[in-house]
């Protein structure tokens, strides 16, 4: 399908799905960016020039090109981006080394939040001017790849990629490079990391509930008591009814309070016989709706919840208004750093996550960690580009001599400035575990550059309390969030979503629609609509597509097996 017809559903499938791709990279970007074989395929030309030394030096898979060369992309930024003195986005410490190590000088079409990325997203897409490098989404991918707008990497990934990049990809599983084949041909390069950090947990302010003389939350039971006491027995002293128990934003990202019903929406997960069913139409949902519902009646959250985004939301938890949320372990960056830094005496502390009955409560996490795609344009000059940034990340980060500057440099994530990267799948855990030791007994002899780096900046929030350092203490050290996903490791207590494909045929057509309609239903019943509601919505979502999508995705998980 070309032409306008193929354009209209490219923007329809965008806009509708922009929420799920600001999602992913929010929940990286908590970590900072919030953290993905080849098939054989036709062979792709690769212009490099008319010979002499540019030739030379691109076959090299972290050679210079000379004289440089140009290549555009764009940017979509958020909250969590801080920038060293005299640094933007534009023009920093990745932006230097591409021009002075690779020969790459990185030019950027449109820089812009996430409010209004998708606006800019659909104006590109659909005029068809895309940069040369994109970042997209499951579904962008699948519609611009329908409309041959996007150049094959296979071969490109087989000659450019550098051997510790490929051992990233597939450190655990080929997964993420299946996900970006599409008819057998490598259609973009994932980016990828650890599926565990993208369990859920519990973040709460410790100093609240010593306040109020609460235990820890054991139970979901305990936890809405403490929303109660949070929401209404004035925890912050200041004599008014301006605080909330629990955070909650128009996304609804709260797999974990779901969890602990058994729930799990946005997921496919094997029923009974073994088939592959969706998560968010199962009957376990109803009851974390209905309890959702009387926590909203009773103020226990922010009633205007359905029209603030997770960034407009967040600035209650800067304000010191947010007694405890569901996320992910990279939350102390952003946005719990905020709230340390207006108020020092704000205490955030990480729990796992805790049920209604005596059957442990799962975290999500996907099959592959797959945040966006990286996607090359058709006629690009200079597709190979792409795999040399990626491999200087990788270098940079995981290579023989890393560099921690490029990665946090005077308290700043300066690895967010870098657009193309790839994620060891287990290395920040594996971080963590040797901080973890040394913090306990004194010895840094085994810790590496980046990892003394960050043990460094531990030492000096216990040491001289300075709140730039926070984050770093409450994600690394021996009492950080890294723990409860190695507890979560240890005692099997995730879940792994079942399907890691790219969307199927009706899933690219329909699934952004059902996805919002699952987004609306659920937020009428959490305002107070009637809990058949749910069962209307089921029913719904089925007839208008939603059996089909799941026919296809048990098609695609029988050829797996």
């Amino acid at each position: 399908m070309k032409g306008t017809q193929m354009w209209t559903q490219i923007i329809m499938v965008i806009a509708a799905s922009q929420l799920l791709f600001f999602t992913a990279a929010s929940s990286k970007s908590g970590s900072g960016d919030n953290q993905l074989r080849n098939k054989p395929s036709e062979a792709v030309l690769i212009e490099t020039g008319s010979g002499g030394a540019e030739s030379q030096a691109v076959t090299e898979l972290l050679g210079k090109y000379d004289p440089p060369i140009e290549i555009t992309s764009a940017r979509i930024v958020d909250a969590t981006y801080k920038y060293n003195t005299g640094e933007t986005i534009e023009n920093n410490i990745w932006t230097k080394a591409y021009l002075d190590e690779l020969g790459i000088k990185l030019k950027y079409d449109w820089v812009i939040g996430n409010d209004q990325a998708e606006q800019k997203m659909n104006v590109a897409f659909s005029s068809g001017h895309m940069p040369d490098f994109t970042l997209v989404n499951a579904l962008q991918l699948k519609q611009l790849a329908d409309a041959d707008m996007l150049l094959d990497l296979t071969d490109i990934y087989d000659m450019y990629a550098s051997p510790l990049t490929k051992k990233l990809h597939v450190e655990v599983g080929t997964q993420a490079l299946e996900a970006a084949t599409i008819g057998g041909k490598l259609m973009a390069i994932p980016e990828s990391g650890a599926t565990i950090e993208n369990a859920q947990m519990i973040w709460l302010r410790t100093d609240w509930l010593q306040k109020l003389s609460l235990p820890e939350p054991k139970t979901m039971d305990d936890l809405f008591q403490i929303a109660e006491a949070f929401a209404k027995q004035d925890p912050d002293g200041n004599g008014k009814n301006d605080t909330y128990g629990m955070f909650l934003s128009k996304e609804l990202l709260i797999d974990g309070f779901f969890s602990g019903y058994h729930a799990y929406p946005r997921f496919y997960l094997k029923d009974a016989s073994g088939a592959l069913v969706y998560g968010s139409i199962q009957p376990e949902i109803k009851p974390a709706l209905q309890k959702l519902q009387d926590m909203y009646k009773a103020g226990l959250f922010d009633k205007e919840f359905g029209v603030k985004p997770f960034d407009k939301a967040a600035e209650d938890v800067k304000a010191g208004k947010i007694g405890f949320m569901f996320s992910s372990m990279s939350s102390p960056i952003f946005p719990l750093k905020d709230s340390k830094k207006n108020d020092p005496k704000a205490e955030w502390s990480s729990y796992p996550l805790v049920s209604t009955d005596d059957k442990p409560a799962l975290a999500q996490t996907p099959a592959a960690t797959i945040y966006n795609y990286y996607v090359v344009k058709k006629g690009t000059k200079h597709p190979e580009a792409l795999l040399k940034m990626i491999n200087l990340y990788a270098e940079k980060g995981y290579g023989e001599h890393p560099n921690p500057v490029y990665f946090i440099n005077n308290g700043v994530e300066t690895f967010k400035y870098a657009p193309f990267k790839v994620w060891p799948p287990e290395d920040s855990l594996d971080t963590q575990r040797s901080i973890a030791a040394a913090l306990q007994t004194g010895d840094t002899s085994k810790l590496r550059m980046d990892q003394r780096n960050i043990y460094d900046m531990i030492i000096n929030y216990q040491s001289n309390g300075d709140v730039n350092d926070w984050e770093m203490e409450r994600v690394y050290s021996d009492k950080g969030s890294f723990g409860i996903l190695d507890q979560y490791l240890n005692e099997n207590k995730q879940i792994k979503s079942a399907y890691f494909g790219t969307p199927t045929k009706t899933m690219a057509l329909k699934g952004s629609t059902a996805y919002a309609m699952e987004i609306e239903t659920y937020t009428k019943i959490i305002m107070g609509a009637p809990i058949d509601e749910f069962d209307r919505f089921v029913d719904q979502r089925n007839r208008l597509g939603g059996s089909q999508i799941t026919q296809e995705v048990n098609e695609w998980y029988m050829k797996q097996n």
